[in-house]
């Protein structure tokens, strides 16, 4: 079935390609109406981390659609979102945590934004409404979360309906916005942070918003250790509420529940989004210290937040079963395994002359493309590297994700890998023979 504009009445965000009608999944791969199987290293957008088909998650769903679908969740409680919030809880890295659920994670980022401006004026602060991040950086497509990012391309058009951004540079070693090479830099880019803060007025700066592993936006770039311990004593010093952004990297999908854990980072608020229930429903939270909570408590006041669907039952049912499916199945540790796994796989396309670095940890990993591997230079945006590549792989049955734009704000290509936990080494093996079939054949394009 050929699906496409103008044909049907489905507006699809590409007006410009054809798309394949996909009938099921099962595991790590995904089935269309013509029979083609599509192996899923992406995981959609880095969100089906426990496989397609999976009919726990299924059966959880369906029965607790039967008992209730809908709550009104500024009304009532159910024991799906009491559950999922203690389940939760149990990893959070700092006590009496508090846990909101929403549906997406740009609604996550917004929450947090809003309520870290609540938390400041309910201490009497109220001047504290700035929020610092990074560059590059993503942190959803809603106009506040928007305003947050680094992605031009997307900003452009709104640029009149946007706050504005106040930025400082991403630990993205490869690309040094700094222009320094990690050690000797001496973490210019965590210190760039206190240097925002003085410019703004450190009583006019609420919160800095920071993903802990890169997304899509850096390929996974993964910060040197002591990034964080240099960021959480600059929001410390300067009463400044660190919003730790792991939609993609919570959940396991780095080999631990929370990427914070990679570097004993105990944020004031974290969020979480895709994996949280696997996909198969729309799932989001905001995780926040209990102390934050409290003030508003102490106040006699209430969150000043509400959304139709928070709290949704179903989506909390789905939320429940899909961290014990990870935690029956042992995934966390799958996910370590299969992350080496990955990572040695990877290694050896480096050779090619068009792929400039791989990183990342665990399942996640990003594969960044250069016209010319001395100087880092990027490939012109006008010749679309990454739509290229991403189009031959799909032919050849390979999903992946990409983004462009991150070397200079127009310029730059990469692929993101995120495969479910339950992939298996054989289909490691598929995925790194069509990375170096497509990359052969680019090398003619």
């Amino acid at each position: 079935m050929d699906l496409h504009y103008p044909a049907g009445h489905v507006f699809y965000r590409n007006l410009h390609r054809s798309y394949p009608l996909i009938t099921h999944g099962e595991g790590a791969y995904l089935y269309d109406s013509e029979g083609k199987r599509y192996l899923d290293a992406s995981g959609g957008a880095a969100v089906a981390n426990i496989g397609h088909g999976v009919k726990e998650i299924a059966v959880a769903l369906s029965a607790q659609a039967e008992k209730v679908g809908y709550l009104n969740g500024m009304q009532f409680s159910h024991l799906p979102v009491e559950s999922l919030a203690e389940r939760i809880s149990r990893f959070l890295p700092f006590p009496k945590g508090k846990v909101f659920f929403l549906t997406s994670g740009a609604e996550a980022v917004e929450a947090s934004i809003k309520l870290a401006r609540q938390y400041w004026v309910e201490q009497g602060k109220t001047n504290k409404h700035h929020v610092i991040s990074r560059k590059p950086s993503y942190h959803g497509s809603t106009l506040a979360s928007l305003a947050l990012a680094a992605r031009e391309s997307y900003k452009s058009i709104y640029k009149p309906m946007l706050r504005s951004s106040h930025l400082i540079p991403a630990p993205y070693c490869y690309r040094c916005f700094c222009n320094e090479t990690y050690p000797a830099c001496g973490l210019k880019c965590a210190h760039a942070l206190e240097k925002k803060i003085q410019e703004l007025g450190e009583e006019n700066v609420s919160a800095f918003i920071t993903e802990i592993i890169g997304g899509a936006s850096s390929g996974a770039a993964v910060p040197p250790q002591e990034y964080f311990t240099v960021i959480r004593k600059i929001c410390d010093d300067y009463d400044v509420l660190l919003i730790a952004d792991e939609i993609m990297t919570g959940i396991g999908r780095t080999g631990k529940w929370l990427a914070c854990d990679h570097f004993n980072l105990k944020p004031d608020v974290i969020l979480l989004g895709k994996g949280l229930a696997g996909g198969y429903v729309p799932l989001s939270a905001l995780a926040v210290r209990g102390g934050i909570v409290g003030a508003i408590f102490d106040n006699d006041r209430s969150f000043l937040h509400a959304q139709t669907f928070a709290h949704h039952p179903v989506g909390c049912a789905a939320g429940v079963a899909t961290l014990a499916f990870i935690e029956k199945k042992r995934l966390l540790n799958k996910c370590l395994d299969m992350g080496h796994l990955l990572k040695e796989s990877l290694l050896p396309l480096g050779s090619n002359s068009h792929v400039g670095d791989i990183r990342g940890q665990g399942l996640l990993f990003g594969i960044e493309f250069v016209r010319d591997k001395n100087s880092k230079t990027p490939f012109p945006r006008e010749f679309r590297y990454t739509e290229k590549f991403l189009g031959e792989a799909l032919k050849k049955g390979l999903v992946l994700w990409s983004h462009v734009g991150h070397a200079d704000g127009i310029n730059g290509d990469l692929v993101l890998l995120a495969p479910p936990f339950t992939i298996a080494s054989r289909e490691i093996s598929a995925i790194k023979a069509i990375l170096s079939d497509t990359l052969g054949e680019m090398k003619i394009m």
